[in-house]
C-alpha cells in the first residue's frame, strides 16, 4: 500500500497526518474501509490501532461503526481498541454489540474481560440508580445487627481508624460478632477482600471481583442487602455472561450462589470489625473476654480467620488472647 494512504502508512509522518484528518462522513466512510482491508490482509493489521483510535471521534455512521468493530473483536484484531470504540459508542449500539461479544465463544476470554468491564461501566448508572432507592417492602438477607452499619462497601466496610471507642460503638462490635459467629466448620472460605496476584504476575483475576463489582454497586450498604437486590444483581451478572454466574435465577444454583455471597459479605463486614478491635480499640477491659472468644471460635471454624487471629495478636497482652491462640496452635488452626 503507497504511503499515500494515511491509514496504512506506518510511519511517523503517516500516523500524523491521520490524526490532522477532519472528521467527515467521507473520511469516517474511508477508515471503516481501511478496518475491512486490514480484517481481510494480515500485513495491513498493525494499522487498525490507530485507526480505531481515530474514529473514538464523534461518529456520523454508529450502526456502520459498531459493526466494524465488533468484527474486529471476533477476528481479534486490535481487539482491546475495539472494545474500547464500542464502550465510547455506549447504548444503544456499542452496548448491543459488547453484549453480543460477552457471550461469543469466538472471543478470547481476554477481550471478553474487557467486554464485561466495559458494559459494567455503560450500565453503572442504572445500578446506582436503582442503590438510591429505599428497600421498603425487600427482604433482608443480613442480620438485623448487620444493617445497621453506616459504612459502605465501597470502602470494603471499613470502620473509621478515630471512631471512638465508646460503649455504643464497642456494643455495636460485639453484636456484629455475635449474629455473624460460625456454629460449624465454614465449607467455604471467605476470599480475602483484596486481590494481589503475588506468585504469578500473569495470573488472570477471579471472576468473583466482577460479581463482587455488580453486586456492591447495586447493594452499597448492608441494609441494601436484599433478597430482590441479589436477584436483580445475579440476573445482571448473567447477563454480562460473568464465569461462574447461573444463567437460570430461579434454579437452586442460583440459590447457593446467593447464600454464599451472604455468608462472604458477612465475613467481610466481620472481618472488618476484628480489625477495628485490634488495631484501634486500646482499652484492653473493652473486648475481654468475649473478643477473645468470639475470635478464637471464628479462627477454630475457620471463618475470616486471618482477621480473628490478627485481633488475638492484637491484644497478646492479655492472658486469654494468648491462652486462645495456644490453643489454636496447639489444634493446628492457626493461618500460615
Amino acid at each position: 500500500m503507497p504511503h499515500s494512504d494515511p491509514w496504512h502508512d506506518p510511519t511517523p509522518d503517516g500516523r500524523r497526518r491521520q490524526e490532522l484528518l477532519a472528521h467527515t462522513e467521507a473520511n469516517e466512510r474511508a477508515a471503516l474501509a481501511a478496518l475491512a482491508r486490514a480484517s481481510a490482509d494480515s500485513t495491513l493489521s498493525d494499522s487498525a490501532p490507530d485507526v480505531l483510535r481515530w474514529l473514538r471521534q464523534r461518529p456520523y455512521d454508529e450502526i456502520g461503526i459498531a459493526a466494524t468493530a465488533e468484527r474486529c473483536v471476533v477476528h481479534g484484531l486490535a481487539a482491546h481498541d475495539a472494545v474500547s470504540l464500542l464502550r465510547d459508542l455506549g447504548a444503544p449500539h456499542g452496548e448491543r454489540s459488547l453484549l453480543r461479544l460477552v457471550r461469543d465463544d469466538r472471543v478470547d476470554e481476554g477481550s471478553r474481560a474487557w467486554a464485561r468491564n466495559c458494559l459494567t461501566l455503560l450500565r453503572r448508572p442504572a445500578y446506582e440508580t436503582r442503590a438510591r432507592q429505599p428497600p421498603q417492602g425487600e427482604i433482608p438477607l443480613l442480620p438485623p445487627a448487620l444493617r445497621d452499619i453506616p459504612y459502605s462497601w465501597a470502602t470494603g466496610f471499613q470502620w473509621p481508624a478515630q471512631l471512638p471507642e465508646t460503649a455504643d460503638n464497642i456494643a455495636r462490635a460485639r453484636a456484629i460478632l455475635e449474629a455473624c459467629a460460625p456454629t460449624a466448620p465454614e465449607p467455604d472460605p471467605v476470599p480475602a477482600p483484596s486481590w494481589h496476584s503475588y506468585e504469578d504476575e500473569d495470573e488472570e483475576p477471579p471472576a468473583w471481583l466482577e460479581v463482587r463489582s455488580v453486586l456492591r454497586d447495586f447493594m452499597p450498604y448492608a441494609h441494601l442487602v436484599t433478597e430482590e437486590r441479589m436477584t436483580e444483581a445475579t440476573r445482571e451478572c448473567a447477563l454480562l455472561n460473568i464465569p461462574g454466574v447461573p444463567g437460570n435465577p430461579d434454579s437452586e444454583e442460583a440459590a447457593r450462589f446467593a447464600r454464599r455471597w451472604v455468608t462472604w459479605i458477612s465475613g467481610w463486614i466481620a472481618g472488618e470489625v476484628f480489625t477495628w478491635l485490634g488495631m484501634y480499640v486500646d482499652d484492653d477491659t473493652l473486648v475481654t473476654p468475649w473478643a477473645m472468644e468470639l475470635a478464637e471460635r471464628y479462627a477454630r471454624f475457620g471463618f475470616v480467620p486471618d482477621r480473628a487471629v490478627s485481633m488475638l495478636n492484637w491484644h497478646d497482652t492479655v492472658p486469654s488472647s494468648r491462652e486462645a491462640l495456644a490453643r489454636l496452635a496447639a489444634e493446628g488452626r492457626l493461618p500460615p
